[in-house]
């Protein structure tokens, strides 16, 4: 298998710190530490707050992290997993307001940031965030491993990727939940877990979910708080500027990786005409969205629009695109329903039909392209144009 710590990624680093400290958030075994070793070996001075020798001695004395800035020859300093020990964000900011350094603050979860009432820097460091691999990052890309396994880069590399997943959900129960204390009762947020795998990429029902895993409505979405501060999963939020027809305002979930939300849902095999396989393939496009809008610091608000009566639109990113995604080998004009009733709203300016049909088409003012179309065409900013000042 090829050797991830090889793999080029698309967040550049440097080119973030040369304006601005940042955090850099992402869950866990998404490739943090092996970027900033790729990008910032002989440029960064790294503390590691998950080496129990440098936590302890930080811990002791906050000045430490004074002595290491004055006595080191870089201008920027990496703290790996910040969350460790919030309370070092107070030297932090004093030190980016007396010294001209800047700090890459990694995270694999906000949850403590959040509530502790720690200084966030005040606008002093911005965020980014690392996300599974992307299509572009992957050589010799095959569509099916990655809906299987995900993008994880020591999952989607390995011999053995079902090892590799099965032993990331434990560590994420065991390190993120058990022994943070985030839950009191393991066994529901277990049975929480599945229900959410299976209802991965749909409208969020908090009743239904509660029912299934026997926890009221209110737990539901205090799990799902922690879905999303612990960077597992995130809520897509719907487009509710709908003028002619009355769009839902539920948001939908989507798990941080395709691979994580099979597993998590118990699933052992994705058949290629099921619909698991159809809702596997928009998750993926989902991933590239998301990764794609925040890699380039472009800051359209990705949604999903549906309305009351079945037209449903998947992605919706600013005022700018709409994409419907399709899993089918072959896609007709009965297909741009969705998108036909959205134009008419009069939101947005492009449309696009994104699926498995190797033909690429155009009905009308309706773009319709094979996935490896769209998505090349995306990355190379043919969709979308980056403001002058955007990040690459």
């Amino acid at each position: 298998m090829l050797d991830y710590m090889r793999v080029a990624r698309r967040l550049n680093l440097p080119e973030l710190l040369e304006q601005k400290s940042f955090f850099l958030f992402g869950p866990r075994a998404v490739g943090k530490s092996t970027l900033i070793e790729q990008q910032l070996t002989d440029r960064a001075t790294v503390i590691d707050l998950l080496d129990s020798a440098t936590f302890q001695r930080i811990t002791n004395d906050y000045s430490e992290l004074e002595a290491v800035v004055e006595n080191s020859a870089h201008t920027i300093f990496v703290i790996d997993e910040i969350q460790k020990l919030p309370q070092l964000l107070n030297d932090v900011h004093r030190l980016i307001e007396r010294q001209r350094v800047h700090f890459l603050l990694t995270g694999s979860s906000t949850r403590k940031l959040q509530r502790s009432g720690v200084n966030l820097l005040a606008g002093r460091a911005w965020q980014a965030q690392l996300f599974p691999l992307t299509k572009h990052e992957i050589p010799q890309f095959k569509l099916g491993r990655y809906l299987h396994y995900g993008g994880m880069p020591a999952v989607h590399f390995s011999a053995r990727p079902e090892e590799e997943l099965r032993a990331y959900v434990s560590t994420y129960m065991q390190n993120e939940i058990q022994q943070e204390g985030l839950v009191r009762k393991l066994p529901s947020f277990s049975r929480f877990l599945r229900v959410m795998a299976l209802s991965n990429c749909e409208v969020l029902n908090c009743s239904e979910i509660g029912n299934d895993c026997q926890v009221a409505p209110s737990t539901v979405t205090e799990y799902v708080r922690i879905l999303e501060d612990t960077l597992l999963g995130s809520l897509l939020p719907p487009c509710t500027a709908s003028r002619q027809r009355k769009a839902t305002r539920t948001a939908k979930f989507y798990f941080f990786d395709t691979g994580v939300a099979r597993t998590l849902a118990d699933i052992e095999r994705i058949e290629r005409n099921s619909n698991l396989y159809g809702k596997s393939f928009e998750h993926f496009i989902f991933m590239e969205l998301q990764a794609y809008l925040s890699y380039t610091r472009q800051h359209h608000q990705l949604t999903f629009w549906r309305t009351r009566h079945g037209y449903e639109v998947d992605f919706v990113v600013g005022k700018e695109l709409a994409v419907e995604v399709k899993a089918s080998d072959t896609v007709t004009r009965r297909d741009l329903k969705g998108l036909r009733a959205f134009a008419q709203e009069g939101l947005c300016k492009k449309f696009y039909l994104v699926s498995q049909d190797r033909l690429d088409k155009k009905y009308d003012s309706f773009f319709a392209l094979h996935w490896k179309t769209f998505l090349q065409r995306l990355w190379r900013n043919e969709l979308l144009t980056p403001a002058p000042e955007t990040i690459l």
